[in-house]
């Protein structure tokens, strides 16, 4: 499971268009592969390690994607989605972050979760990834884990997360499916983006060498089809921009959070 150039993709594309690279529509996800370099370079781990370290120790607020920031940000919608989600369960919240990385955003969310009674945050993403977590990150309340089965074996989450993962999976809506079969009460999925055509669109994302040099595949989703997926067994409780939007080509692109809770 790919940890691309998450939650910095949408301040990058505010401050320097050019320095996101979205090229080509490709029939197939191997055509892409082949096309892209791939996210699994040592250096990209090592790098988002030591970001994250810094903001473990206090020397840093937050880390996206391997860069730390010394000012606190904040996500207000994801924020009130996980708050909702403990008010549902007496003040119980454990979160499946799939594709968490290290952990990002628990640390950068612990502020406003401190007064949750009971707190598990489990991380489930590519083996290197968890090695390094539960070496140098996982405590009481941090867990990481290679596969959701493995955390469903040893947690009960209440809320899967799906922060800006889904389209650089293989095959996005199959993934969904997935989840849904866990029948968790809450899904909560950030910064999903969404062509205006209503198709799927297969790209290769080239990362700025400024914050690593890697390209990857990336999905552009239809917002019909996603939801097609969802809405049967999971009522949609709010929806709301997560990006500003910008053009691919001809195509108008629109970044979104969309959060669920299974049908009672």
């Amino acid at each position: 499971m790919p940890r691309p150039l998450s939650r910095l993709l949408r301040s990058i594309l505010r401050k320097d268009r050019g320095s996101i690279l979205f090229t080509g529509d490709y029939k197939s996800w191997e055509d892409a592969q082949k096309a892209s370099t791939g996210y699994s370079a040592p250096e990209i781990l090592e790098k988002t390690r030591d970001a994250v370290m810094k903001v473990k120790k206090g020397a840093a607020e937050f880390e996206r994607d391997s860069v730390a920031f010394d000012q606190a940000q904040y996500e207000f919608p994801l924020l009130a989605g996980l708050l909702r989600a403990a008010t549902a369960a007496n003040g119980r919240l454990n979160v499946l972050d799939f594709g968490g990385s290290l952990g990002s955003t628990y640390f950068q969310s612990r502020k406003f979760l401190s007064t949750v009674n009971e707190l598990h945050w489990s991380v489930v993403d590519q083996l290197p990834q968890v090695a390094c977590g539960r070496k140098d990150f996982a405590d009481e309340q941090l867990h990481f884990y290679p596969t959701i089965a493995e955390c469903l074996s040893e947690q009960q989450p209440n809320v899967v997360l799906l922060s800006n993962v889904i389209q650089y999976l293989p095959k996005p809506y199959q993934f969904l499916e997935e989840i849904i079969q866990l029948q968790l009460p809450f899904i909560i999925i950030e910064r999903v983006p969404f062509s205006c055509t209503g198709r799927d669109r297969l790209t290769v994302q080239h990362v700025p060498p400024s914050i690593y040099n890697a390209s990857y595949p990336a999905w552009f989703l239809s917002e019909p089809t996603l939801r097609s997926v969802l809405e049967n067994k999971y009522d949609l409780i709010c929806e709301y921009s997560a990006g500003e939007a910008f053009r691919l080509e001809s195509e108008e692109i629109s970044f979104k959070g969309l959060q669920y809770q299974l049908k009672s």
